[in-house]
């Protein structure tokens, strides 16, 4: 058993820290001695252990308490978690080593890099690593493909100068739209994680999306709003002018959201499958609150919205959404209540 100032000292917290998580009950000492201290043993270390775990990985303390309660809370599950962003740090970190020592090599042996070898270790330092491993990267490509790269920079340039002369809604940046968006398919695998992350990836890293692309935030909106434009030309085949005034709005002031919401949702995805634990329920009330304000309060329109999905293609082109991902959501949501007598 341990007393609380041993226990503090071996965990690297602080007395207090320890006396925090025991007033709000996340954890209580299994024991106290005769003079009244707090005495923990190897089942309180352990939970200790899950709780600087899920603290690290940004989850709040009134949310570990529920979390470690929940399947996919157990200590297996959360050291399994652990270990795979320790793997992933550790294939970042040597890839980014084998670059430096090559950089290191050449600027040894006198020489001077190129600004294309500068820049590609910058943009390993800023982007890919933070979400791939070496092994996704192997499997993306984007990254290392150097067909898919100049199909990339050629959509760019297309871009950049059409912006200046074509309405997002025109029939050019229509065309557009459709390439890129086959581009985005066939440079990310046709895999949804990817899509995923590499959508999360633009969303949390404009800077860095534009050294990496040449996308600076005002072209990546364009082109984003030219994708809109498309999908919103096959949405109103099944939904009413008044829904699709709706979901314009929810795209200029929410569209945003959605990158970051789905990328959310595939990670909770991967550390619990079976959408038992209080994360999944969190995620799936957002996606459905979400959902609400794009398509509005009409159940009709929200069917039709779910139908045109699923039957048109296009509409499903980009977004790293899987069907996979929607029937874990909905296994997340809230049962309704059986009706009482």
């Amino acid at each position: 058993m341990l007393k609380v100032g041993e226990l503090a000292a071996a965990a690297g917290l602080t007395v207090r820290t320890l006396h925090h998580y025991d007033s709000i009950g996340l954890l209580q000492p299994s024991a106290r001695s005769d003079a009244g201290y707090r005495l923990y043993d190897r089942d309180d270390v352990a939970r200790l252990q899950r709780i600087q775990a899920l603290r690290a990985f940004g989850m709040r303390l009134s949310d570990i308490g529920l979390y470690l309660d929940s399947p996919a809370g157990s200590p297996l599950l959360v050291v399994e978690r652990q270990l795979a962003a320790l793997d992933r740090q550790i294939g970042e970190a040597a890839h980014m080593r084998r670059q430096l020592l090559r950089l290191h090599t050449e600027l040894a042996d006198g020489g001077q890099p190129d600004l294309s070898t500068w820049l590609s270790t910058l943009e390993q330092m800023m982007v890919y690593e933070k979400y791939f491993t070496q092994d996704e990267l192997a499997q993306l490509p984007m990254y290392h493909d150097d067909g898919a790269k100049a199909q990339w920079k050629a959509l760019v340039d297309e871009a950049a100068a059409l912006m200046g002369t074509a309405a997002p809604d025109s029939p050019a940046s229509a065309d557009l739209a459709r390439r890129w968006l086959d581009a985005f398919e066939s440079g990310t695998g046709g895999n949804r994680a990817m899509a995923s992350r590499v959508n999360a990836m633009a969303a949390r890293e404009p800077e860095a999306m534009h050294i990496q692309f040449g996308m600076s935030p005002e072209l990546m909106g364009y082109v984003m709003a030219a994708i809109a434009e498309l999908k919103y030309g096959v949405w109103s085949k099944y939904l009413a002018p008044d829904v699709i005034a709706q979901m314009r709005r929810h795209h200029a002031g929410r569209g945003k959201e959605w990158a970051l919401l789905v990328e959310q949702a595939r990670e909770a995805m991967q550390a619990d499958p079976k959408a038992a634990g209080m994360r999944a329920r969190e995620l799936a009330r957002e996606w459905l609150a979400l959902f609400h304000d794009m398509v509005g309060p009409d159940p009709a329109a929200r069917e039709a919205f779910r139908h045109a999905s699923a039957v048109e293609p296009v509409l499903r082109m980009g977004n790293g959404i899987s069907e996979a991902m929607l029937e874990w959501l909905r296994q997340a949501m809230p049962k309704p209540k059986p009706a009482t007598q």
